[in-house]
Order: structure tokens, then sequence, then C-alpha cells
């Protein structure tokens, strides 16, 4: 019995060497396999150190970028720069876009492209990108279908021209992000209730201020009698403060300069505003239902 256990493990023995040997082969290809791709790895992450170099990117800029998404392919990351830098962008707003918004480097460089082009009719190259960029990265990875609706209420709804379409986009790129029915509304509250022109809003960049702020300041103003709609013919009986003066300033140097009021008074001002906002909402709310019922009845045999 121990002869033949002796006997046993020495064949098994041979059999473990046997498979062993026959492994090896395929183990050291798979480590040569592996060595390689390690240095064709480091070999095109060379080449794209050197091209972000070439571009003017600093050594603490190349860092930063190949930091920002590790698993990003070195040649992926070198196409959607290049459209970048195609588009008049420096290093500096290219990298602080990747920071801002990371997923650009996801982006298939076909559909880069395809904005880049967009953007470029729509007059947003040539440098014009910067101020984009740093207020609405997410402008390569929004749907196309949503930046048409934003250019076609400001072209066919506001009227604007394609030259000051333009305009508002580089001076005000976060209308990018309105509400298309609240962004027509706030045009048509400078327009009509406080009468600026078609070139004001775009120079005074009217279209970056909120809703809220814009009504607090204005109606406040009214109300103390240092405001008024304009006639058809553009005339007021007392002279209506800049639109810089009440808006582009502070809280407190708007109260001081321009309102001549005390913040205690503009604060229950606000509140009364913010009430009378609600009501006039739930007015609207009711009529509508109202009117949902008027239509329910009539359609009734």
């Amino acid at each position: 019995t121990k002869a033949l256990n002796t006997l046993a493990q020495k064949s098994r023995g041979v059999h473990d060497v046997g498979v062993k040997c026959a492994q090896e082969p395929e183990h050291r290809t798979g480590l040569t396999q592996c060595l390689l791709e390690k240095q064709r790895t480091a070999v095109e992450r060379g080449k794209i150190v050197s091209s972000l170099l070439d571009m003017g990117f600093s050594d603490v800029h190349v860092n930063e970028l190949l930091s920002i998404q590790p698993g990003t392919h070195p040649q992926q990351l070198l196409d959607i720069i290049s459209e970048l830098i195609l588009l008049g962008l420096n290093p500096e707003p290219v990298c602080v876009a990747f920071k801002r918004s990371p997923q650009l480097l996801k982006l298939p460089i076909m559909q880069m492209k395809k904005r880049s082009s967009y953007l470029r009719k729509l007059g947003l190259g040539e440098g014009k990108l910067k101020r984009v960029l740093y207020c609405c990265p997410e402008i390569f990875t929004m749907r196309q279908r949503d930046i048409e609706i934003i250019v076609g209420v400001l072209k066919e709804k506001c009227l604007f021209t394609v030259k000051q379409v333009t305009e508002i986009l580089h001076r005000c790129p976060c209308v990018l992000r309105e509400d298309p029915g609240e962004l027509e509304y706030k045009f048509q509250y400078a327009y009509f209730r406080m009468g600026i022109n078609h070139v004001d809003v775009v120079k005074t960049d009217f279209l970056q201020y909120s809703m809220t702020k814009t009504k607090e300041r204005h109606v406040f103003l009214e109300r103390l009698g240092r405001y008024q709609t304009p006639d058809k013919k553009g005339q007021t009986l007392v002279p209506n403060p800049l639109l810089k003066d009440i808006l582009r300033v502070s809280e407190a140097e708007f109260l001081a300069k321009t309102a001549c009021s005390s913040a205690e008074e503009f604060e229950v001002f606000k509140k009364l505003l913010a009430r009378e906002e609600e009501e006039s909402e739930g007015r609207m709310a009711d009529d509508e239902s109202l009117e949902e019922e008027e239509e329910g009845e009539e359609r009734e045999p």
C-alpha cells in the first residue's frame, strides 16, 4: 500500500509539473502583451503631452487635463481639446471648461465637430466662446434641439436680429438654461412694461437678470414715482433712471442712489409684492379651471 501511495504521489507531481510547463508559455505571452500595452500607452501619452505643450498649455495645465478623467483615451482628449482650440479658445478657459464639465471629454468627436460648426454659424467662434464656456459649459453637451428653441424664441418671438442674437448668447449665455416661455416673458416685460428697446436690452445685458430681482426693483421705483412706462413716443413725465443703476448695482447702492429709500421699506415692499404675485397666480389658476369646466359643459350633449 505504501508503495502504491508513493507511486501515485510521484505521478501527480509529474502531472503538475507538466501542467505548469504547459501554462508558462501562455503566462509569458500574456505578460508580454501587458508590457507592450503599457509601453504603447506611455508612448501615446508622451505624444499627447508634447502636442498639448505645442498648443500653449503649461505643464500644470497638462497634468490637470490628464487627471480630470483618468480613464479617457489620450487621443480622445487631444481630439476634443483640438476642436476647442480651433474655435478660438485659449488654454486657460479650456481647462476651466473641463473642470466644470468633465463629461465634455466623453463626447463623440463627430458630435463635438457638429456642435462646433453650429456655434460658428451662430457667430460664437473666434474667441467669443470663452465667456459662454465659463458661464454655460454644457453648451456642448445639451441637446441641439434645446439650443435651437432658445435661438428661435430670440429671433421669432422677441424679433432680435441675427447679430443681436449672437451678442446676447455671447454676453448672457445663461439664457441657454432659461425656460423658453419665461425668456419670452422676460423680454416682453422689458419692452412693454419698462419701455426698453431691443438695442438697450442687448447693451445692458438685461436678460441675464432674474425676473424676481427685475420686478422688485422696477415696481418699487414705480410706486415711489421714480419710474414710468414710456408712452408711444417714448416719453415720460419723470426722467427714468438708467437700467445699469437699477440692476447692475448692489441692493445697498440701488436704495441709496437710485430709489433714495431705506432697506426696511424695501424689505416690506418685497414681501407685499411676493404676496400679490401669489394671489395673482392663484386667480389665474382659478380662471383656467373655470374655463376648462365651461368648455367641458359645452362639449356634453
